[in-house]
């Protein structure tokens, strides 16, 4: 008997294998199989009585055949780490997917890590800016903390996901990390030219679970990419932001598996299983005092409804919401953040400050109060309104149209270098639209560009 040698496959249903085995490996430990030079992996989910599994294949499962002799690697689903992994894209087994050489290390690290320890972890409660006016302005995010951007199909998720790759990398000198989950390969290739171009590739390392892959690959695949993210924190000590998008597609290959498995759908047709999956990622989001790790998550909101259980699932994790409106996009106000359905938990005085607390209460009121009258304006028009009403609407417009911005990373398909703002000089410029400075200027100079006066 071959070292190792643990069974031989007895079913295969899909990306689903039934193992028979000689002896019961335990749950999440990484079996293999080999033919042809192929190596087959999967990962055990289910014991089926005292010699039988049901394991997860973490491959394409073309060649799988009844009795192929299967293999225990002895631990869970390891990857290697290493410095050189910046700048690299890897697959959610560490091996290159940019035509590069293997990452060149003896270190391997178990992707489903536990978090840290209550006593290592330290409290979050800082700003991170990112240089991006509306985000800045009425949801900052938070440093060390997790934020989720919400949105439909085409309203520019993975635009800002990318933006704060690059603010990340020029603004703090830290390193991104970015989770493709269920990408289409199309995307990682734009994602990968984009960041080249933008110049933050060398700090970036990009792990892609493809949209054709199984669900087993676009189910781990997160948990490889924070893998990576916790041993840059606790090697480099630095700012380390983790991007992943899209965790509904992590809810989805979660869903697929358990049906696989035979279990019973719960709200909506979701897996009864979705709270304890969601939290076993979210929760190894932590800052230690060695280093911080910030999350950024694009989270597709199925038929634009937030009230769809995988979304408040997400919801409850968060320390910062952006949710991104199809109404803005459509108007062409980019980024397309939702003003009045945003926010922070850090939007409280003690911590921003009184003066950033008034400034974005008061933009906030007036955006607030446009689109209540905006059904008054379209029948009646603009003259209708009471003159302190249409003072408010003026200067709501031109506050709208200054909370836009070009980016950096679309600088190439918009024609129009990207900006990024310093607080003081947003804060000084939006104090001057609510006290009326800006009365006279027209609408159209307040419209995708950076500051208009020095912080």
């Amino acid at each position: 008997m071959a070292a190792g040698h643990i069974g031989h496959i007895d079913e295969v249903h899909g990306p689903v294998v039934v193992v028979a085995c000689h002896r019961l490996p335990p749950l999440r430990q990484a079996l293999i199989a080999r033919m042809d030079g192929e190596t087959y992996s999967f990962e055990v989910h289910q014991h089926l009585g005292r010699d039988r599994v049901r394991a997860i294949t973490l491959h394409r499962t073309a060649g799988l055949t009844r009795g192929m002799p299967v293999y225990d690697t002895g631990a869970p689903v390891h990857v290697p780490v290493s410095l050189d992994s910046l700048g690299r894209a890897l697959n959610m087994f560490g091996e290159p997917l940019d035509g590069g050489p293997p990452l060149s290390t003896s270190e391997f690290r178990n992707i489903r890590g536990a978090p840290p320890r209550l006593s290592e972890t330290v409290a979050t409660g800082e700003v991170l800016h990112t240089g991006i006016k509306v985000v800045d302005l009425l949801c900052p995010f938070v440093r060390g903390g997790s934020t989720g951007l919400f949105g439909g199909a085409g309203v520019g998720k993975t635009v800002l996901v990318m933006e704060l790759m690059h603010a990340v990398v020029a603004l703090h000198r830290g390193v991104s990390i970015f989770a493709g989950v269920g990408e289409r390969i199309r995307e990682g290739h734009e994602l990968w030219h984009a960041l080249d171009d933008a110049g933050v590739l060398p700090k970036t390392l990009l792990v892609f679970g493809e949209m054709d892959e199984s669900p087993g690959v676009r189910f781990r695949v997160g948990h490889t990419a924070l893998t990576y993210a916790e041993y840059l924190r606790d090697e480099l000590g630095k700012e380390v932001l983790f991007l992943m998008d899209n965790v509904f597609r992590f809810v989805q290959a979660g869903s697929e598996i358990s049906s696989l498995l035979g279990r019973m759908p719960a709200t909506v047709g979701y897996q009864p299983t979705l709270d304890t999956e969601v939290a076993e990622v979210e929760d190894r989001i932590n800052s230690t005092e060695r280093g911080a790790i910030t999350s950024v998550q694009a989270v597709y909101v199925p038929a634009d409804d937030m009230t769809d259980p995988a979304v408040t699932t997400i919801l409850g994790h968060l320390d910062t919401t952006v949710v991104l409106s199809r109404a803005q996009a459509g108007a062409g106000i980019y980024p397309a953040v939702d003003p009045l359905a945003s926010g922070s938990r850090l939007m409280d005085w003690h911590l921003i400050g009184k003066r950033h607390y008034a400034i974005a209460e008061g933009v906030r009121e007036h955006l607030a109060r446009y689109h209540e009258l905006e059904d008054v304006i379209a029948m009646l028009g603009l003259a209708e309104l009471s003159p302190r009403d249409r003072k408010i609407v003026l200067r709501a417009r031109k506050l709208q149209r200054y909370l836009t911005q070009p980016f950096h990373v679309t600088a190439a398909q918009t024609g129009m270098d990207g900006v990024s703002v310093a607080l003081d000089a947003m804060l000084n410029d939006c104090e001057a639209f609510l006290r009326g400075d800006h009365d006279e200027l027209p609408e159209e100079r307040c419209y995708m560009r950076g500051a208009l006066s020095p912080s």
